[in-house]
C-alpha cells in the first residue's frame, strides 16, 4: 500500500447568501464591491437596537422544493440543500448504487434550526403544548442539513454535522478532506449553513455589544479593519463544496476547480466570547495549516481573513498574521469579504473558502469595502474598496469562533504535479 498522501480536490461549489443565489452571482457582486447588507425585513425591529443584517433575498423554498418538503425543513436546511444542488450540478457527479456508499456529507452550523425553535416557542406560549409540530425536533437538529442532503442525493457514506460557532464550516471542510485522505470516502459534500436572523438571536447578539448599530447606512456598516468599525453584521446563507479524491475526480474526467492543501485548528482556552488578544493561538492555527500543506508563509498569495469588523477580532487577527508571515506580512493581500456579505456565522468559512477558490480561478483579489479610515493597529494590505487583479496560486482562509475556536484552510490551484 502506498503511503503517499491522498490529494483532495474541489469539483463543485454552490452558495446562497446575501450577495446572490449562486456562486456566479455572488462572485459578480464581489467584483462590483456590492453590499448585501440591508434593513431587516424578516421581523419587526421596532423594539430592537440593531436593525440591519445580511438577508437572503429572492429565495423561494416552496418553488424549489414544493410546499410539503419546504414546510418540513428549517430555513438553514433549505439553504444548505440549495447550495448542495448547485455544487453537485457543477461537479457533474452522478450518484448511483455503485458509488453511493463512498459519498458522504459533512455540514457545519453554529445555530442549527434555531428559527424553528423560536417559532415553536411562540406557539407553545400562545396555543399550548398540544399545538407543537411533530416535525419540530428533526427540523431543529444541527445534523438535519447533512441528513437532508444525503436523503436528497442518496448518499450512504459518512454523514456528520460540525458545530464550532463561527468556525463550524471551515472545520467541516477540513474534517471532510481528512476523511477522504484516510480513505473513509471518495467524495464529500461539505460546507455550512445558517439561518439565525431571528428576534431572539439578534437581541442576544445585540445585548452582548457585538453587532454594528450603524442602521442609517446599512451598506457601510460592515467595515473590517477600518478605525470606525463598531461590530459585525449578522447574515444568513449557505455554501457547499464537492470535495473529491483527486484520483477519483481525474478518472471520471471532472473539471477540477482547486485543491484543499492544508488544514489547522486550535483553541485559545482564554474566554468564551473574546479572542486571546495576543493572537498566539490563531497564529499557531495558521502555522499548523501551512505545515499540514507542506508550505511556507511566503507561498501564500492571498488571505481571506475572518475580519469580523469588531475591534477585538481585527486587532488580534492582524497580530496573528504578522506572527506567521513576518516580513511577508506587509505585502500579503488580506481582505475580509464580510464587508460585503456580512457574517454568516457557522456558514461563513465555507462561503469564504469558495470565494478564495474563485480568487485563484479568476486571478482577482476580492476587496474589503468600506475601508475609509486606516487603523494603525490593522496595518495590512486589505485590498481596499475595489477588487484587484493579481495571480493567486495559493490562498489561506481563517475562521475564528466563540468558545475559542480557530480554524484555517489552505486552498490551491490544481495541476497534475504539486499544487
Amino acid at each position: 500500500m502506498s503511503n503517499q498522501r491522498k490529494r483532495v480536490v474541489i469539483t463543485g461549489m454552490g452558495t446562497i447568501n446575501p450577495l446572490g443565489l449562486s456562486m456566479a452571482a455572488s462572485w459578480q457582486a464581489i467584483m462590483r464591491s456590492a453590499s448585501g447588507i440591508e434593513l431587516i425585513s424578516l421581523f419587526d425591529t421596532t423594539a430592537h437596537t440593531v436593525k440591519i443584517a445580511g438577508e437572503v433575498k429572492g429565495f423561494d423554498a416552496i418553488e424549489r422544493y414544493g410546499k410539503k418538503d419546504a414546510r418540513h425543513m428549517d430555513r438553514f436546511v433549505q439553504f444548505a440543500l440549495g447550495a448542495a444542488q448547485e455544487a453537485m450540478l457543477a461537479s457533474g457527479l452522478k450518484v448511483d448504487a455503485g458509488n453511493a456508499d463512498r459519498i458522504g456529507a459533512l455540514i457545519g452550523t453554529g445555530m442549527g434550526g434555531i428559527s424553528t425553535v423560536g417559532a415553536e416557542a411562540q406557539t407553545l406560549s400562545a396555543r399550548g403544548a398540544g399545538r407543537i409540530s411533530p416535525f419540530m425536533v428533526p427540523m431543529m437538529l444541527p445534523d438535519t442539513a447533512a441528513g437532508q442532503i444525503a436523503l436528497h442525493f442518496g448518499l450512504r457514506g459518512p454523514n456528520l454535522a460540525v458545530s464550532a460557532a463561527c468556525a463550524s464550516s471551515t472545520n467541516a471542510i477540513g474534517e471532510a478532506a481528512e476523511m477522504i485522505r484516510r480513505g473513509a470516502a471518495d467524495v464529500m459534500l461539505s460546507g455550512g449553513a445558517e439561518a439565525a436572523l431571528t428576534p431572539l438571536i439578534m437581541a442576544g447578539f445585540a445585548n452582548m455589544g457585538t453587532l454594528s448599530t450603524k442602521s442609517t447606512d446599512p451598506h457601510s456598516a460592515s467595515r473590517p479593519f477600518d478605525k470606525q468599525r463598531d461590530g459585525f453584521v449578522a447574515a444568513e446563507g449557505a455554501a457547499v463544496l464537492v470535495l473529491e479524491d483527486a484520483a477519483h475526480a481525474t478518472a471520471r474526467g471532472a473539471q477540477i476547480l482547486g485543491e484543499v492543501l492544508g488544514y489547522g485548528l486550535t483553541n485559545d482556552a482564554f474566554h468564551m466570547t473574546a479572542p486571546a488578544s495576543d493572537g498566539a493561538s490563531a497564529a499557531r492555527c495558521m502555522q499548523l495549516a501551512l505545515d499540514n500543506a507542506g508550505l511556507l508563509a511566503r507561498d501564500i498569495d492571498y488571505l481571506n481573513a475572518h475580519g469580523t469588523s469588531t475591534i477585538l477580532n481585527d486587532n488580534m487577527e492582524t497580530l496573528a498574521i504578522k506572527k506567521v508571515f513576518g516580513e511577508c506580512a506587509p505585502n500579503l493581500a488580506v481582505s475580509s469579504t464580510k464587508s460585503m456579505h456580512g457574517h454568516l456565522l457557522g456558514a461563513a468559512g465555507a462561503l469564504e473558502a469558495c470565494i478564495a477558490v474563485q480568487a485563484i480561478l479568476h486571478a482577482m483579489l476580492p476587496p474589503t469595502i468600506n475601508y475609509e479610515h486606516p487603523d494603525a493597529q490593522c496595518d495590512l494590505d486589505v485590498v481596499p474598496n475595489k477588487a484587484r487583479a493579481a495571480p493567486v496560486r495559493r490562498a489561506m482562509s481563517n475562521s475564528f469562533g466563540f468558545g475559542g475556536h480557530n480554524a484555517c484552510l489552505i486552498l490551491g490551484a490544481f495541476a497534475n504535479g504539486r499544487s
